[in-house]
């Protein structure tokens, strides 16, 4: 018995090479995208010229750069692939020599964004506020060199909204190590003029309002730090993020997406390379310009959800995961039709629960062409004027 579904689907995708880190191919794009759910004008703004500015990042900066790139959450969501590659990343700068003391050197002062973080069930309840808020934009924030030297933390809502903002009293212990001790809180909302109190009880936390960090590696440049604290987590942080983390950020926190999409592929349309390869690996979608159906199994045939399993030998899967243990699955073939266009069927379906499955009668027809493709993300643009993005989670390719 066969469940019968049917559906023609016309997606277009447009795929670049992957890039170095140093020199990256990106593509050509034909044209800026459109929202399938409604009309977008994209402002000419700042962040393409801020995009534009060389940002310095030596070899070994670079791979924990990229092995960043995708992971959401700042590290919650990662595969152990992903975490792995993080963790070889992070001992790797930790065994270098970066600036030699930290603490007395002009470049850790400032704003940092937290990147990734581990999560040990030791952090004390200060700290698991700040890791674990995923839908905004986290900073540490480390002033020195002052009457009153601070560390503090803080949780952005959205620039049009404000933050919340947790400071700490610091002292310089050595070279690598502050000692930091919370007493004030306050949230900074755009629409009022004055600061809201959080009403945390700083004395009756007691050594849990307490604690240390250390920097086990600081950049030359002063846009990438590496500390560890004194619960067991490892942190990474940068001044500067380069334009995939940027990206990444939008849409993490679900703000102007397409926007930011625009921009990304406007600054990188100026090194593009004409052909463009469908890139082997594992495919999670991690946004859709057009919303989901009501049903299920729309979404999973049109890839509006779920991961896509791309092979060498030209063959296409969608997987999604309905229940524990039970999943759909999708197969089919892609070939090349021109430099940037790939035609797809996908005519092999089944809903599989361990050793058996259920054959789902299925037919989708795809187009795909590619509006930016690296071996991290790959920006798509398909039916009816839908916008994909998908972030990599097997790792970097093998060269």
């Amino acid at each position: 018995m066969a469940l019968k579904f049917h559906a023609a689907i016309h997606l277009s995708l447009q795929l670049s090479p992957s890039p170095t880190l140093f020199a990256p191919s990106f593509c050509k794009p034909r044209k800026l995208l459109k929202s399938s759910v409604k009309k977008t004008h994209v402002c000419q703004s700042s962040l393409v010229d801020e995009q534009q500015q060389q940002i310095s990042f030596n070899e070994q900066e670079n791979q924990l750069i990229n092995a960043l790139v995708g992971i959401q959450g700042r590290g919650k969501s990662a595969s152990p692939q992903q975490l792995n590659e993080v963790g070889h990343a992070v001992k790797v700068l930790e065994g270098l020599e970066g600036v030699s003391e930290p603490t007395g050197s002009n470049l850790i002062e400032g704003r940092w964004q937290l990147m990734f973080t581990t999560r040990p069930g030791t952090a004390s309840p200060i700290q698991r506020t700040f890791v674990g808020v995923d839908f905004f934009s986290v900073f540490q924030e480390v002033y020195l060199r002052t009457n009153d030297p601070r560390v503090s933390n803080i949780v952005q809502f959205s620039n049009a909204i404000g933050e919340l903002k947790v400071e700490a009293a610091a002292t310089i212990e050595n070279g690598k190590r502050i000692l930091f001790q919370f007493d004030r809180a306050a949230f900074s909302f755009k629409f009022l003029p004055f600061k809201v109190p959080y009403p945390v009880p700083f004395r009756l936390l007691g050594d849990e309002a307490k604690g240390w960090l250390d920097t086990t590696y600081l950049s030359p440049s002063g846009n990438l730090r590496i500390s560890r604290g004194n619960k067991g987590t490892t942190f990474v942080l940068q001044k500067k993020t380069e334009p995939r983390q940027r990206l990444l950020s939008a849409i993490w926190t679900g703000t102007g997406v397409l926007e930011a999409i625009n921009e990304f592929i406007k600054l990188n349309q100026n090194v593009a390379k004409d052909e463009m390869e469908l890139i082997d690996g594992e495919w999670q979608m991690i946004w859709s310009s057009q919303m989901e159906t009501d049903s299920w199994i729309e979404n999973a045939g049109r890839g509006l959800m779920g991961k896509q399993i791309v092979t060498k030998n030209g063959q296409l899967k969608f997987v999604v995961d309905i229940l524990l243990g039970v999943r759909f699955s999708m197969t089919g073939t892609f070939v090349k039709s021109s430099p940037n266009t790939y035609d797809v069927k996908m005519d092999d379906a089944a809903i599989i629960g361990g050793m058996f499955g259920l054959p789902v009668e299925m037919e989708t027809k795809i187009n795909l062409e590619l509006l930016y493709s690296d071996d991290k993300i790959r920006i798509s643009r398909g039916y009816k004027n839908i916008v994909f993005v998908h972030a990599r989670t097997d790792g970097t390719r093998q060269k």
